[in-house]
């Protein structure tokens, strides 16, 4: 299908043309409606409760193989954080019937490929190929989801263990402003809940991950009942049926995965706190508590971040970085997982400039808002650019973020996989007064965190109390 566009309408003269032109500012532009969006798919579940979705998309001759294991760093306690993204590299260590390193020279001589990500929520792993690979994709992800175990010894434990401690350090405590997102959620969570901690973890915890804890977080997670299979591109569900059947069929079940809901997040005030880093410029984050994905409010407040900081027309950039020329850089988003969302600004300051002045003008910007809301046009170039990035994230079939992901994605959060048209609806209702709504209730009469980074040596370059508001 075509994104929604605005178009406007004129004549075929010079004349004509002028005349359009003169009665731009008076004539609202025309919004073409989309087809709806579809994006079919069957499904099957096997009696070990491994559930599959199969999508037909015989475009090209590629196919992908996206599992979803449902379970994140959310899953784990303290003292043992950083497991789930710990476990996600052990999965490429080799299995019982594929030794290590077989995984990629097995699919690579196929001319496919793979890899994984892990989230608070969730952790996925994909393969990309011919579709003539798709046999040899199913056998490999059944070895290891069935025959993980006695692969996994000390040794190999120890040798990913020090591949993702030295990831922390070259992402985290060596990147610049790498530390801030782990101080925010800190400030932002209480100590239990499970989204107090980064999904990388700690030092301290990854040192203590035992043998045991690989052995039990794969019999409580890494099993059939616990995953959801996505089999995408030039396929047949004649054809994927009796291949999942042959090669996950007799794995184990698995246990019943449990979760406790975390408890209430409440700031009762605006938390202020300052990280001293080597970095060359400072730069604020604004972090306000707000919903889980899929929550009404949820959309509305992604096009409020996009109209305070989406692009050179945002607000925020327009202040900021065109006209007082006081930032190099500033970005503004709700970012929502499945159990809670949190809304975050940040801002860059310009050599000779604190972190006082950023935040007086994002206070300024939000206010502004709260009090008045946006103009028509401006929820309608954020709606559009949604709607064009949506739908260029459709055009793939495999990956991350393609239609396979979607599905997974979907299935997981709201139970229904083909939620596409639905998703993109949600942004399309969204109206001027309901983002001057969000901006008030959410961020003008909510408390923040406050976190400045600053050079290491020049605390007074940091936001304070009751310098913005």
């Amino acid at each position: 299908m075509k994104a929604a566009v605005t178009v406007w309408r004129s004549g075929a003269t010079a004349a004509g043309i002028a005349l359009a032109v003169l009665l731009l500012a008076a004539v609202p532009p025309t919004r073409l409606a989309a087809q709806a969006l579809r994006v079919p798919y069957q499904t099957f579940t096997l009696p070990n409760g491994l559930k599959v979705i199969v999508h037909e998309d015989h475009s090209v001759p590629i196919v992908t193989v996206n599992t979803w294991y449902h379970v994140g760093s959310s899953d784990e306690r303290p003292g043992r954080t950083g497991f789930a993204h710990l476990f996600e590299h052990l999965m490429f260590m080799g299995s019982e019937h594929v030794p290590t390193g077989q995984f990629d020279q097995l699919l690579e001589a196929a001319g496919g490929d793979n890899n994984g990500s892990t989230t608070e929520d969730r952790t996925n792993y994909w393969e990309n190929g011919p579709s003539s690979s798709l046999e040899l994709m199913l056998y490999l992800d059944s070895d290891r989801m069935g025959f993980l175990l006695p692969e996994i010894t000390p040794p190999k434990v120890d040798l990913q263990r020090g591949v993702v401690q030295n990831e922390r350090r070259q992402s985290y405590e060596n990147q610049p402003y790498g530390l801030a997102q782990e101080n925010i959620l800190q400030r932002l969570y209480p100590a239990d809940h499970t989204y107090h901690w980064p999904v990388i973890g700690s030092m301290v915890d990854l040192n203590a991950a035992s043998i045991e804890d690989v052995q039990q977080f794969s019999r409580t997670y890494y099993t059939p009942s616990n995953a959801t299979m996505v089999v995408a591109g030039d396929v047949t569900l004649r054809q994927v049926r009796p291949l999942v059947e042959r090669y996950f069929g007799g794995l184990a079940r698995g246990p019943a995965v449990t979760r406790t809901p975390p408890p209430a997040v409440s700031l009762p005030a605006d938390v202020y706190a300052t990280l001293e880093d080597r970095v060359q410029l400072p730069r604020v984050y604004d972090t306000w508590h707000t919903v889980k994905g899929f929550a009404p409010d949820d959309a509305g407040l992604e096009v409020l971040g996009d109209i305070l900081a989406e692009g050179k027309a945002s607000r925020l950039y327009k202040r900021l970085v065109y006209e007082l020329q006081i930032a190099t850089q500033v970005a503004a988003f709700q970012d929502a997982g499945r159990i809670d969302g949190k809304f975050e600004i940040f801002a860059t300051a310009r050599p000779g400039h604190d972190l006082n002045e950023l935040a007086r003008v994002i206070d300024e910007e939000v206010r502004s808002l709260a009090e008045s809301g946006p103009t028509p046009r401006e929820v309608e170039r954020v709606q559009n650019s949604i709607e064009a990035g949506f739908l260029g994230r459709m055009e793939r079939v495999g990956s991350f973020g393609g239609k396979a992901d979607q599905l997974n994605y979907y299935d997981y959060l709201v139970g229904t996989p083909d939620y596409f048209q639905r998703d993109l609806d949600r942004f399309r209702r969204v109206r001027p007064a309901d983002v001057q709504r969000l901006a008030r209730d959410y961020l003008l009469r909510a408390h923040r965190v406050v976190l400045s980074v600053v050079p290491a040596g020049h605390t007074e370059l940091a936001a304070t109390e009751g310098a913005s508001r």
